[in-house]
């Protein structure tokens, strides 16, 4: 009986894995390079384990989502400011022809991947990893030797990108030191803040977002989320990740970062409203997840004729795998609530 809930409760931390290096980069960028498939070793370790190090620290102390948002940053800066380089670099992806760059630092694919990697490499991933092992969701995965192991294949994950992509991408470009200790810095002033601060004010304070009324239907909430995040990527990146950003001549870059800014910042309030509402269920939260995922796919279809056959296949995969896990909640919801059971109704993140 031990053995068996152990085997059953060592799977989510793969599954988590799994979810993060998919959802990051093989519903994105392997849509228009399938060459990124055969890097999937070098991915999961880098995306697996670096997602899995942080929600487990984030559980160990007690934290939640705000806590998950921060190291979220953290963990985009370690990636893209210290293993790809990207955040600096003048050559990498183009960013300093189509963004705002000043400072030494590439703002507009700065702010692109915040949105990108908090969302898509850290909170949705857990979502659904919640989803599927409910049980577990307020519980470490790992032991303390596997968080280290983690850790460690995390770092090895970051080193990687940085000698084998980022010395591909840009050869001969080294972050200058003091961006490097600036990133540093970040990255240990957000840990602090989400694992000491954010959760102890979260243990001090009673309050409790207020119910709205109703969420919208399921349908809506996937369009809503699908446009905004449409939205979000073409403001800031190029479809496809071209040379040539959606209406150019209309604004300026700096333009594009404060417009960017204030559709992330009315997406996050949406979802927080709507999970306030007492109707907020499992259903809705995949139609959130599938909107968001959709979308992202299909930012990288105009790249190609490739990236368009790619695409379908991975926008067929993700509604699919998404119908079938709504269908298995449901399922499990009719198990464990049978006809004519008490029900107490679900209650917000």
């Amino acid at each position: 009986m031990n053995i068996t809930r152990n085997r059953r409760r060592n799977r989510a931390p793969w599954v988590l894995a799994l979810l993060t290096t998919l959802c990051a980069e093989l519903t994105f960028t392997a849509v228009a390079v399938p060459f990124t498939w055969l890097l999937l070793p070098l991915l999961m370790v880098m995306y697996g384990a670096g997602v899995l190090v942080l929600r487990e620290a984030v559980v160990r102390v007690g934290g939640g989502w705000p806590s998950l948002v921060l190291m979220g940053v953290a963990y985009q800066i370690a990636e893209d400011g210290l293993g790809l380089q990207a955040l600096t670099s003048p050559r990498m992806y183009g960013a300093a022809d189509w963004g705002f760059r000043a400072f030494g630092a590439n703002w507009t694919y700065w702010e692109s991947q915040i949105g990108v990697h908090v969302v898509l490499s850290v909170l949705l991933p857990i979502a659904i990893t919640n989803l599927l092992f409910p049980a577990q969701q307020a519980r470490p995965y790992l032991s303390n030797k596997g968080l280290a192991g983690a850790g460690a294949l995390a770092i090895v994950g970051v080193i990687g990108i940085r000698y084998l992509i980022s010395a591909t991408e840009d050869p001969g470009y080294q972050t200058p030191m003091g961006p490097t200790m600036v990133f540093l810095a970040l990255i240990m002033a957000l840990a602090v803040v989400a694992l000491a601060v954010v959760p102890r004010r979260r243990r001090t304070t009673s309050y409790r977002a207020p119910r709205t009324a109703t969420a919208p239907r399921p349908g809506v909430v996937g369009f809503v989320s699908m446009y905004l995040t449409m939205a979000l990527l073409s403001t800031l990146l190029p479809l496809g990740l071209g040379s040539t950003l959606l209406l150019d001549d209309l604004m300026s870059p700096v333009q594009r970062l404060i417009i960017a800014a204030l559709t992330a910042v009315a997406f996050a309030w949406l979802v927080v409203r709507w999970q306030a509402a007492a109707n907020w269920d499992d259903q809705r939260r995949i139609w959130l997840f599938g909107g968001i995922l959709v979308s992202h796919t299909a930012f990288m279809m105009p790249a190609s004729l490739t990236a368009a056959l790619t695409g379908s296949l991975t926008l067929a995969a993700e509604v699919y795998l998404l119908s079938r896990l709504a269908r298995h909640l449901r399922q499990r919801e009719t198990v464990t609530y049978p006809v004519g059971g008490a029900r107490t109704p679900p209650q917000p993140e």
